[in-house]
């Protein structure tokens, strides 16, 4: 029962605990739904009003005569290349994007640049741009979470989660896909799976899909047509996919990187180069209205339509050419929805080849149908790095378990093969992840020799007390190692024994002193934890490094804060989670 003497800011500081963050979890989803139904409507009030209707670009551009048709792209690029100048003017540290936000900010997406971002992409999508809309959507969903969780007054750690909710709501409902979404935002912004981060995120993401459903003009992305049966023998075909996608993704992406270095290189001001990507677009659409728009119109034909292999791959190859105009041009917007529309055309002229090599094969007959469905989840998963996303995401549109055999196997192979090729992310962040995880593996595989520094405090047998204790005196050490003549390490000298001789000692040599067994030994072939299990027999800042125990030569020392300094960076990076 809550107690009635208890303050406003005492009832919400107990609402922020460990249980509550579903709750606000669910309010971040509801949030995030709303602000993608605002970018949705203001994309359908600026097609309006530059054509007097919304609804299909592909329609839109094929009803326009060809000067307007290049035009349009052109004048929308400059328009948003200008929103954007004024974006980067504004005062201001925190990182521009959502993801950066959630893993090395502190949950604070900023609202200005993320306003006018959003703007500069309604402009380069309403006016034809080969780009998705899912990034902008995303982006305020994040928005509108983190002012949420600002508002609750959270510390860094929940408020980066709050942020990462929104995410997941905003791709939630993008997609139509809660479960998808919720992997999306742990499996490639927070490069790892818990249950302390995917639970409310997996809130957010379902309460998201719910608000969407209830609001008018909601339908699904894309329509999925019932997935044929998979006979055994056509498993192969579908890891040939996988193989196929795996190859080609890394490719796509290096297209798109060297598209961006070559509009960099322009040097032209933001709005001129974005015209010229849009110019670019404009000039495509004049022999194919297709590549207008981020392309859900194309693939919803390709799954119900017959097409033939040569209208499919013109198609493909245009579409890829818009997309780099597009997306090189530096103009705002998401990748992850033309990535599928080039899966899905991959997949439907690879299931047309198949059809055509082997009539028989059962899923061939339906190649239109099942290629191009397992073609989007491949070449996904081999471009963002993430197959179980991937392989949620097709199975929450398609809601078939028919699909999930072929699907998870052409994932699964692409994902591996990509990385293989070690080929470029199609998000930084992943990237990011994979260069510390390498950078981890590299520690676990750290000896000893790697952490070897020069001894400063070695003495010989014969050393006197004299230089005994001027060692001491000008190293703040309490142990001095002590070699024979051929440098092997024969024990210590300690300060408490120096200390407590009586007067008349000075004559006394380091070899009355040694100590044997005081300090244990490190080697250098011996692993991290095996040199941690010497540290915790002795607590001293430092060992002796030794070349084995059976010949015990010298060679320096091995500090504790560079063991610790190793495992510190084996360590994965803090996660915005409940535990912090």
């Amino acid at each position: 029962m809550q107690d009635p003497t208890s303050t406003p800011r005492q009832r919400l500081r107990r609402l922020t605990g460990m249980h509550a963050m579903l709750l606000w979890a669910a309010l971040a989803g509801l949030a995030g739904a709303l602000a993608t139904i605002a970018f949705r409507d203001g994309l359908a009030t600026l097609q309006r009003l530059l054509v007097g209707h919304d609804g299909s670009f592909v329609d839109m551009a094929a009803a326009l005569p060809w000067p307007v048709r290049i035009a349009m792209p052109c004048l929308g690029g400059v328009v948003a290349g200008a929103v954007l100048v004024w974006a980067r003017r504004l005062p201001g540290t925190k990182p521009p994007d959502y993801m950066e936000a959630i893993t090395v900010g502190d949950g604070r997406v900023p609202i200005r640049q993320t306003l006018l971002r959003s703007v500069s992409s309604m402009c380069t999508i309403a006016s034809g741009g080969s780009i998705g809309r899912e990034g902008p959507m995303v982006q305020l969903a994040a928005l509108c979470a983190s002012l949420v969780g600002r508002a609750a007054r959270f510390d860094a750690a929940r408020l980066r989660l709050l942020a990462a909710c929104g995410a997941a709501a905003g791709i939630a409902s993008a997609y139509n896909a809660p479960i998808a979404s919720a992997f999306f935002i742990t499996e490639i912004v927070l490069g790892t799976i818990a249950i302390d981060t995917l639970g409310p995120m997996m809130i957010a993401a379902v309460v998201a899909n719910v608000t969407m459903r209830r609001f008018p003009g909601y339908k699904p992305v894309y329509e999925m047509p019932p997935f044929p049966d998979v006979a055994l023998l056509d498993v192969a075909w579908f890891a040939l996919l996988g193989i196929l996608a795996g190859l080609l993704a890394p490719q796509f992406l290096r297209l798109l990187r060297l598209a961006s270095q070559g509009f960099q290189q322009t040097r032209l001001p933001a709005p001129l180069r974005l015209g010229l990507g849009g110019l670019g677009v404009g000039v495509i659409s004049v022999w194919a209205p297709q590549v207008w728009g981020n392309g859900y119109e194309v693939v919803n034909a390709l799954l119900h339509q017959h097409w033939l292999w040569s209208a499919v791959l013109a198609i493909l190859l245009l579409k890829v050419a818009a997309t780099l105009c597009t997306v090189g041009s530096g103009a705002v917007g998401g990748i992850f929805t033309p990535t599928l529309f080039v899966g899905a055309a991959l997949g439907q002229v690879f299931g047309q080849a198949v059809h055509a090599l082997w009539p028989a094969a059962a899923a061939s007959a339906a190649a239109g149908t099942a290629y191009t469905i397992v073609g989007m989840g491949a070449f996904l998963a081999a471009a963002t790095g993430a197959p179980l996303m991937a392989i949620l995401l097709i199975f929450e549109m398609t809601l078939s378990y028919q699909v999930m055999l072929p699907l998870m196997l052409a994932c699964v192979i692409a994902y591996f093969l990509a990385r293989s090729l070690n080929g470029p992310s199609m998000y930084e962040i992943t990237a990011r992840h994979r260069r510390d995880e390498e950078a981890r593996s590299r520690l676990r595989a750290t000896q000893m020799h790697e952490l070897i520094r020069p001894a400063e405090t070695v003495l010989p047998l014969d050393a006197g007390m004299d230089e005994m204790l001027a060692m001491f005196g000008s190293h703040p050490v309490k142990y001095l190692y002590v070699v024979d003549a051929d440098e092997r390490y024969q024990g210590v000298v300690a300060l408490r024994d120096l200390a407590a001789q009586p007067p008349g000692s000075e004559t006394r040599l380091a070899r009355d002193f040694v100590r044997r067994d005081t300090l244990p030994l490190v080697t250098p072939g011996m692993s991290l934890a095996e040199a941690s299990r010497q540290f915790q027999l002795h607590h001293g800042e430092r060992l002796p490094a030794v070349k084995s125990e059976a010949d015990p030569l010298l060679l320096g020392v091995v500090y504790k804060t560079a063991l610790l300094d190793a495992f510190a960076r084996l360590q994965p990076a803090e996660l915005p989670g409940l535990r912090s």
